[in-house]
């Protein structure tokens, strides 16, 4: 048994300690000292602080050496990594040489360190160095960033901002083109799952216009081709919903978007047409709805026939106003992807 004598002013101090520094571990100590202070048995003491009878008598003979100064030093033994003292060696290389599994990281590692580690220690290293194991994305290849950047400040974001007032109608369009085939997803199972693949090649075609506030779908549907007359029958449905405000419509450069019997009926219904830079699917909002329909009733899902498979598809249509409403106003927001600070590399054969 240690026996230590406090002073009225020492037991006033840790006693004000215990409960305000800052650190939790000096809190603890000085709770053990506190009770320390009122006669408490060295077991009731560990009972209560959940401490051990050597951590206990550590802090005791720390108090009797320095006091509480002594024990409000905070001391952590933080094993370092040999991996450590390469970390910027590692680090540079898998910047420009990303590996695509903990197999091939650990390899890379013995080569440029001569160490060699397990799978979960080489796992726990590129964490605590920042590395994650993140899908990569796609860019497309002819992709202008800076003319995108420009087009989206000079051009979109000004209609969009009418859009907001109330003074124009904007609207995104795009044409998809779902096959009727297996789209394979990932599912929580047991084990592996299969779906059935139907035969043929059918495709069920939808152009559709989006509301860039609203998020309002006027669509064209067919089972053979989206063409020019496709887009002049879309032109007339937005021309009947008579918004009295201007309509502006946003859209690729598919040849059957940009002809003349295009012109010229978007010209006498009043209808303004802007096209988007080449290859920027990023800055078309209807890109994302695309997606989330896919994402809804055809990934990991078999449809006997043509015919229920298109169902399914013009269900989830009809539905974006009103059922998917909510997860579809978060996911159309006018907050558009730009690729002028994407990370890009090549892998080298």
């Amino acid at each position: 048994m240690i026996k230590i004598e406090f002073t009225t002013s020492e037991i006033q101090t840790i006693n004000y300690e215990r409960y305000h520094h800052p650190h939790p571990r000096v809190q603890r100590k000085m709770e053990a000292l506190w009770l320390k202070s009122q006669w408490a048995q060295h077991k009731e003491i560990c009972k209560f602080t959940g401490i051990s009878e050597p951590t206990l008598c550590t802090y005791l003979k720390d108090y009797k050496q320095g006091g509480i100064q002594k024990l409000k030093e905070i001391k952590f033994h933080q094993p370092q990594s040999d991996l450590t003292k390469h970390t910027q060696t590692i680090e540079a290389y898998f910047k420009d040489n990303p590996p695509a599994t903990i197999k091939e990281a650990m390899a890379k590692i013995e080569e440029l360190t001569g160490i060699k580690r397990s799978e979960t220690q080489v796992r726990k290293y590129l964490k605590s160095i920042g590395f994650e194991r993140r899908k990569v994305g796609m860019i497309p290849g002819k992709a202008d960033p800076d003319i995108q950047e420009e087009f989206k400040e000079e051009k979109l974001e000004p209609e969009l901002e009418q859009a907001k007032d109330g003074t124009k109608k904007v609207f995104f369009v795009d044409a998809a083109h779902f096959v009727w085939a297996p789209f394979l997803g990932f599912l929580w199972s047991l084990c592996r799952l299969f779906i059935q693949a139907p035969a043929g090649r059918k495709r069920f075609n939808v152009l559709g216009a989006l509301d860039a506030i609203t998020h309002e779908l006027i669509t064209v549907t067919n089972d053979s081709y989206i063409n020019a007359q496709s887009v002049c029958d879309l032109l007339w449905k937005l021309h009947r919903l008579n918004p009295n405000i201007p309509i502006v419509l946003i859209m690729d450069n598919a040849r059957y978007q940009k002809c003349k019997l295009v012109f010229e009926l978007a010209d006498v219904l009043n209808i303004e047409l802007l096209y988007l830079p080449s290859y920027s699917p990023n800055l078309n909002l209807i890109e994302r709805l695309w997606k989330f329909i896919k994402n809804k009733c055809l990934y990991s899902k078999y449809y006997s026939d043509f015919e229920t498979f298109k169902s399914a598809i013009s269900d989830c249509l009809v539905h974006t106003h009103d059922k998917y409403k909510v997860e579809l106003d978060s996911l159309l927001n006018l907050k558009f992807q730009s690729f002028k600070d994407a990370k890009k590399f090549k892998f080298v054969a």
